[in-house]
């Protein structure tokens, strides 16, 4: 069948149901009626367009809209199983999969133990199947599978760079050996990318096409969206600002040997307990765990939540002290990178600057309004559950969604 071009039928109804399965996706469930309205479509072309989707497969009929007064009219969703990708978030502790359906509702997860000497694609494969076993699929009704880890796979080596605390996945074949293990297109994030890709889709950056993503956990990292796209740099390294060089602390050289930099070094996790300790805040009773068996942070980061949940509950004195050398910590860096990018908000992110809450999101954007000539609005991450998993399944149904539903073919 020869291509379709500007301004054929063939064309002209591709775009049409592109943009009804858009509006779908966006308002559930709709009625020919008002499927016509927001489309232009009349209610013929609008009747045709659904009956073309559903017999494809790509729309269901739902319900109708009962309630309203004169008959009720039969309403339109997206099919839901018209196509299933996975994603998977990979720390220092686990590996978390999931599988999502087309309308991104995610339908099973499925976790395993990060083993340090374990094989990663047997890691990989375990998790993977677990999902897809749990939501009754096979590993054949993937679409797409994204997977995000710390660091990233330099584009020209195919090696994961800046992720020296990940053992295991350094190895030249790995990419390979992945793409032989698994049976569908599988690409691969960095997890503060995938952070950020969550609340460009579902949270804080919902409509802006220029910010950054601060994030503190195991490490610090940022991500940058220019334009609406992510800036991942010539090695898949742009966002890595843990290593930069920042007043305060000695130059850490050969940094990526040492899996560290001086902005690491003055407002990283690890030193939270130290500086509490200094300004006189006693360390909270961690005695039962401060976090739930299975959640994906090691013991500094759980300390370092425990530290700032209890400090913003009650900012006042030594804890109201602590809360302000953090923020002065993290507005050190921060202030570099939005004195070049100028961003129009900054998301803040991770579970230790999330346990700051709105003390110390006050005191950072106070503290970056004195270091930097750009004021950008600072706002909290919504997307708090699993940010990293949850931006894997955005990022492998955006492309999905793309092939499904072009129709033109």
């Amino acid at each position: 069948m020869p291509a379709a071009t500007p301004g054929t039928p063939s064309l002209l109804r591709a775009m049409n149901d592109r943009a009804a399965l858009e509006l779908l996706l966006t308002h559930g469930p709709l009625s020919r009626t008002r499927i016509g309205h927001l489309t232009g479509l009349s209610k013929p072309t609008a009747s045709q367009l659904l009956a073309r989707l559903e017999a494809v497969g790509l729309v269901v009929a739902t319900g109708t809209d009962g309630g309203r007064p004169g008959p009720s009219a039969q309403l339109y969703a997206i099919n839901p199983r018209a196509a299933y990708v996975g994603g998977l978030d990979v720390t220092p502790e686990r590996v978390l999969a999931a599988v999502a359906d087309l309308t991104g509702t995610v339908v099973a997860t499925h976790e395993v133990p990060y083993i340090e000497g374990a094989e990663a694609v047997d890691q990989v494969t375990e998790a993977l199947g677990g999902a897809v076993k749990a939501a009754g699929l096979t590993r054949t009704d993937l679409r797409r599978v994204v997977i995000g880890t710390p660091g990233a796979f330099d584009p020209q080596t195919g090696r994961l760079r800046y992720a020296s605390h990940l053992p295991g996945w350094h190895s030249p074949t790995l990419l390979e050996e992945l793409a032989a293990a698994l049976p569908m297109p599988v690409e691969y994030e960095n997890d503060v990318n995938l952070a950020a890709v969550a609340e460009q889709r579902l949270g804080a950056a919902r409509g802006h096409e220029d910010f950054v993503l601060l994030w503190n956990e195991e490490g610090l990292g940022a991500a940058l969206v220019l334009g609406g796209r992510l800036h991942r740099g010539w090695t898949g390294g742009a966002g890595e600002v843990g290593f930069l060089p920042v007043p305060g602390r000695p130059l850490v050289r050969e940094v990526t040997r040492a899996n560290s930099g001086g902005y690491q070094e003055l407002a990283g996790v690890e030193g939270l307990p130290r500086l509490a300790a200094e300004l006189g805040v006693e360390p909270p009773d961690t005695s039962a765990g401060a976090e739930p068996p299975g959640a994906p942070h090691g013991p500094e980061v759980a300390a370092a939540v425990a530290l700032l949940t209890r400090a913003a509950a009650a900012p006042e004195g030594a804890q109201l002290r602590f809360l302000q050398s953090y923020a002065t910590a993290l507005a050190t860096g921060l202030a570099s990178v939005v004195a070049v990018l100028d961003p129009e908000i900054v998301v803040l992110s991770g579970a230790a600057i999330s346990a700051g809450g709105e003390p110390l999101r006050a005191l950072l954007e106070a503290e970056l309004a004195e270091l930097a000539p750009s004021r950008p609005r600072l706002v909290p991450g919504e997307v708090r559950e699993r940010p990293v998993l949850h931006g894997a399944l955005e990022s492998a149904l955006a492309a999905t969604r793309d092939e499904v539903f072009d129709t033109s073919g």
